[in-house]
């Protein structure tokens, strides 16, 4: 399939958090948006509408629901206010003086609102004719604005503070920008994006499946799902094995008590499947057993199970581990968004100092993990703790040799960084890779995450030379992240049309005629020997329907089998990569098949 030009010269669409103007420009416009929705709609109550990645969004109590028509009408409301250059005028006011103002209007949500906010308390208004609570930042006036760089996108139910037992609300989602030709820019790629989701092409390609009946976010893989999944895991092994890695398998479930000793029961609670006891005595007193949310409790009782000598270290124990966690439904999506799914898992115990060259190592492997995908626009966020939380578990020492050991790794390495304050786990920081994809938006995948505290958590120790006991420190690595996640992203990065060595089938012999299926099921048997994988279309129908059936499976290799092809023992080739390659011996064929799967290349 195709893919729709992009523009010749690159237009860059930056996030809200990334451009001060469009932060004030996304902020202003959804001000803009609940005014003239509160002008149509007088009953209508504003909550909250706060700017989000590429636009922004206001929750809204109406009594009626919002249709395709109403956010046209909106929309042109929207453009009248604009044009009448409204100052956008910042005041602040007492709690008491607010309050009064709130309830003179009778809106009760802002009371809750303001109930919530700290001191000084201000209010944004357009010019005399409309005001809400608000913290800024806004543009000086709507003139600012451009009425043709704005667009409502779409209506979808929300409840008030995400709270499923309070009242449902009506999400308007925007996006707005500096000019017409960024907008229309975002609205191509969106349209991109519609044609490449992967829950689209999954179905389509037959990769995955979701049932009702099995459950939100847990996917079903089909054989062509399950044979991506495969390749990509025993891509992953063998460069594992290559560093020395030791592959381990842990339960699924284990005790309660396990996570309480790792924190996670304390700290990540909410997260887990509800815990199961055997009676009511058992529960209350929390003696039972949860479904995993993570691998690295389980490995440490494996490190844990001899002791350990320094001429061991490293120790490296990989695990491709299916976790669980009771993500709410309303945040689940496809494949990037699970209850159940497989993490390339892998922990490192290592001696203090071999800490920074293993933590090197780590991350080359990673470097040569999103090479072999071609995912080669990537930028490392080093995600650190927010000091002013009470989320982290071990003290500011062990903390500050964990960040400063990622940054040494950065700088080392040159990676192109940012910090994340915040986006640290809570027993450790991480470096995390932010890849951009083709349509550039930003996912995270591979993770390496550096513990000082769950080594003290568990009483770790290795016997040091000197014959003493010394306290090893954790790596905690995921090149992939998840399986589920990476396929999702792979299937939208390629739009389905996947690499020779990713794709589910990889040949497919289109016999002619009848009297050429015994020469292509031969071909077939041969490549299938080899570990190519090849089948033979045995439909009957015409070569061009044959063609046009490959295509949209989006098959990289096709192979026409005649009479020509069947006497000289060859095949017509034709590639999706390189089009028409004309007739090839089987030989040939076979091994520069076998060079491509060998190169993670084409054909």
């Amino acid at each position: 399939m195709s893919v729709e030009a992009a523009p010749a010269e690159k237009i860059y669409l930056p996030k809200t958090s990334e451009s001060e103007q469009l932060k004030k420009i996304r902020h202003t416009t959804s001000h803009v948006m609940a005014m003239a929705v509160q002008k149509l709609f007088p009953k209508a109550q504003v909550t909250i509408g706060p700017w989000i990645d590429y636009g922004f969004y206001y929750d809204f109590d109406s009594p009626e629901p919002f249709t395709e028509k109403d956010l046209k009408a909106i929309k042109k409301e929207m453009a009248k206010i604009i044009r009448k250059k409204l100052p956008v005028v910042r005041e602040e006011v007492s709690r008491a003086e607010a309050e009064a103002r709130i309830q003179t209007i009778n809106e009760p949500y802002k009371l809750e609102i303001l109930a919530g906010l700290e001191d000084p308390i201000t209010i944004y208004h357009l010019g005399e004719e409309w005001w809400d609570l608000c913290a800024g930042p806004h543009v000086e006036s709507t003139a600012e604005l451009n009425p043709d760089a704005i667009a409502l996108e779409s209506v979808a139910g929300a409840y008030w503070r995400g709270d499923e037992t309070k009242a449902q609300l009506q999400r308007i989602y925007g996006t707005a920008w500096e000019t017409p030709e960024q907008l229309a820019e975002y609205k191509r790629r969106k349209e991109e994006a519609l044609k490449r989701d992967h829950r689209k092409l999954g179905k389509e390609l037959g990769l995955f499946i979701l049932s009702d009946l099995v459950g939100p976010g847990l996917p079903l893989w089909t054989p062509k799902g399950t044979i991506l999944r495969s390749t990509l895991q025993d891509f992953l092994q063998q460069e594992q094995v290559k560093r020395g890695y030791q592959p381990v398998v842990t339960p699924h479930l284990g005790r309660v008590d396990l996570f309480k000793a790792s924190g996670h029961w304390q700290k990540y609670r909410d997260d887990l499947f509800p815990m199961m006891a055997e009676d009511d005595t058992a529960r209350e007193s929390e003696d039972g057993f949860v479904l995993k949310a993570m691998n690295c409790p389980f490995h440490i009782q494996i490190y844990k199970a001899s002791l350990r000598s320094y001429r061991e270290l490293p120790i490296r124990l990989a695990e491709f581990g299916t976790v669980y966690r009771y993500e709410q439904s309303g945040e689940l999506g496809g494949l990037t968004r699970v209850r159940g799914f497989t993490q390339d898992d892998a922990h490192l115990f290592v001696t203090p100092d071999q800490l920074d060259d293993e933590f090197l190592k780590v991350v080359d492997l990673i470097k040569a993990v999103f090479n072999a995908l071609n995912l080669t626009d990537f930028k490392a966020r080093l995600s650190f703790r927010d000091r002013t939380s009470d989320k982290y578990i071990g003290s500011d020492e062990a903390w500050d040799k964990a960040e400063n050991a990622i940054r040494r790794a950065a700088n080392t390495l040159d990676l192109p960084h940012f910090e994340g304050i915040g986006e640290a786990a809570f027993y450790g920081p991480k470096l995390d890779f932010m890849v951009q994809d083709a349509l550039g938006r930003e996912w995270q995948l591979g993770t390496v995450q550096v513990d000082y505290n769950l080594p003290e958590r568990f009483d770790l120790e290795y016997v040091a030379e000197d014959g003493t006991r010394q306290r090893p420190v954790m790596i905690h690595r995921a090149p992939f992240g998840s399986l589920e996640r990476l396929i999702g992203i792979l299937i939208e990065e390629y739009a389905g049309d996947f690499p020779l060595w990713l794709a589910p089938v990889q040949v497919r012999l289109l016999p002619v005629g009848e009297e050429q299926l015994p020469f292509a099921r031969d071909v077939v048997s041969k490549m299938l020997a080899q570990g190519i994988r090849a089948e033979v279309d045995q439909g009957g129908d015409r070569l061009g329907k044959l063609i046009r059936n490959a295509e949209k499976d989006k098959i990289p290799v096709m192979a026409v089998v005649g009479a020509k092809e069947v006497e000289g023992n060859a095949l017509s080739i034709r590639t999706r990569a390189a089009g028409e390659l004309g007739a090839l011996p089987v030989a040939e064929v076979l091994e520069r098949l076998q060079t491509a799967n060998h190169n993670h290349g084409n054909f």
